[in-house]
């Protein structure tokens, strides 16, 4: 349980700076504030934090429409795997399971935030603790401690919440079978996934599965809520104007491909909504696998790229403050691509280039390496390493330092691309841009940018500091002037 919780509600904190910075300083949130935000039932704290009912035994979202609880019958967490943990089950009608995740933790340590990522993408389904201790480069007895501190449980409490949540979610909002369900949420058998479910929500997988209205024929599919307002014309012409051929397929109203996930390939189609704004703050994603325990790692890494989690609101009241008249556009988040590595290679052959240009070159690498795929996916580091690279139409010297990368990447895959400074030919801009989009990291003003610099001018009081911890959105509504 909270002590100090993030959140308030709209008398206390009203769009402005001080609660954008009251979002990000989340651990600094009183009781009393959690309370006048459930009791306003404020949406911008959905999915911050949780109330839980000890009466019912019960937690819910501060959005949750049913009748509002004695404040001496609650308690808040931080986090749903927090309330599952205590013994609380999720509110069949607010379904805590379906709230935009918490982007608070963008705040906190860095190992603890690459942990969290790790686990909600299936780490400890496939591995002991200490392999993901080593991955991390630190000791298994530091992770305990860090969840301890962070959340007042332990990565296999919260791993198994972040399962069980996960499969409810899926029973709510794909077209899964229980038993595809159970498999896809990392449970062994049906039987230990039904044990699982029963024990910790009260009541079995098919009780939730049989209040869904209608049974499903079509394509696997799976709901994704996002927070706040989603400009989905600005992300998908975004893409548009970077698509691969034959990799990524952009539409006016979807975006899709196929990636690699543990060695396999996936296929998926996000549908965005057609409207502005959104009738339904969610996307539908239809996807096919044949190994279903790539569906949490494939949500994980869609969350990300489309910036589902972000709470626009907020970031654009802050750079409001310090910049009047650069949000010409609401709802504009980060577009990402599926990985650091393609986010690193976009880079690389964007010095100093056009878009346009740049374009051509990966089109060019994509068709060359994968000459009779008609449906391609984007080229392995391995491709690249063995590819002599000399249908590029650039100087040597970024060749060499495209080889360079992919070697780089071939060792350590998960190298923080602060280290890719080393290689020749690697700057501050090229790392910045694959946190940027590959990373989706939130502060990073791309200052050294041309078109950046170019509408800077406009806004004089805009630099990285009174842009922090906004800077990555800071530079797309700059790139939006």
């Amino acid at each position: 349980m909270i002590e100090m919780v993030q959140g308030c509600g709209s008398a206390i904190f009203p769009p402005n700076k001080d609660f954008s910075m009251a979002i990000l300083n989340y651990s600094s949130l009183t009781t009393e504030q959690c309370q006048q935000a459930r009791m306003a039932r404020d949406s911008r704290f959905d999915g911050l934090f949780y109330v839980a009912v000890k009466s019912t035994g019960i937690f819910c979202r501060p959005v949750c429409p049913a009748n509002l609880p004695k404040e001496e019958n609650v308690e808040y967490y931080h986090d749903k795997a927090q309330a599952l943990s205590a013994g609380y089950r999720p509110c069949l009608r607010c379904r805590p399971d379906s709230a935009p995740d918490s982007w608070a933790w963008k705040g906190v340590e860095t190992t603890f935030q690459r942990a969290l990522t790790l686990i909600e993408q299936g780490a400890l389904q496939t591995e002991r603790l200490s392999v993901l201790a080593q991955r991390l480069g630190v000791s298994d007895r530091y992770i305990r401690q860090l969840f301890r501190r962070y959340l007042g449980i332990s990565p296999k409490q919260y791993a198994q919440s972040q399962q069980l949540l996960f499969a409810k979610q899926l029973l709510h909002g794909s077209s899964l079978s229980i038993t595809e369900i159970g498999f896809a949420s990392g449970f062994n058998s049906t039987r230990r996934f039904n044990d699982a479910f029963q024990k910790s929500m009260g009541m079995p997988p098919s009780r939730i599965r049989r209040s869904k209205e209608g049974a499903s024929h079509e394509q696997s599919h799976i709901v994704l809520a996002f927070r706040g307002d989603l400009h989905a014309k600005h992300m998908l012409d975004f893409y548009r104007q970077r698509a691969i051929e034959g990799v990524e397929v952009v539409t006016e109203t979807s975006y899709q491909r196929q990636v690699v996930i543990n060695g396999k390939t996936v296929g998926f189609r996000a549908e965005f909504p057609t409207t502005f704004p959104a009738e339904k703050q969610q996307l539908v994603v239809y996807f096919s696998m044949d190994d279903l325990t790539l569906l949490r790692p494939m949500v994980a890494g869609i969350r990300r790229m489309f910036d589902l989690d972000c709470d626009t609101r907020v970031i654009e009241a802050h750079l409001n403050t310090v910049a009047p008249g650069l949000v010409k556009s609401v709802g504009i988040r980060i577009p990402g691509v599926w990985s650091v590595w393609e986010a690193g290679v976009r880079a690389i052959l964007g010095q100093q280039v056009s878009v346009k240009a740049a374009i051509g070159q990966l089109n060019l690498l994509v068709a060359t390496l994968q000459p009779d795929s008609e449906v391609r996916i984007f080229p392995s580091p391995q491709q690249v390493v063995d590819a002599d690279l000399h249908f590029l139409r650039m100087p040597q010297s970024r060749k060499e330092t495209l080889r360079r990368f992919a070697a780089m990447m071939l060792e350590n895959e998960h190298a923080d691309p602060n280290q890719w400074l080393a290689l020749k030919g690697i700057g501050p801009w090229t790392v910045s841009y694959a946190q940027l989009r590959g990373l989706s990291q939130p502060d990073r003003l791309l200052e050294k940018d041309l078109v950046v610099k170019k509408a800077l001018t406009q806004f004089p009081t805009l630099t990285q500091e009174s842009a922090s911890p906004w800077g990555s959105y800071a530079t797309f509504h700059l790139w939006n002037q």
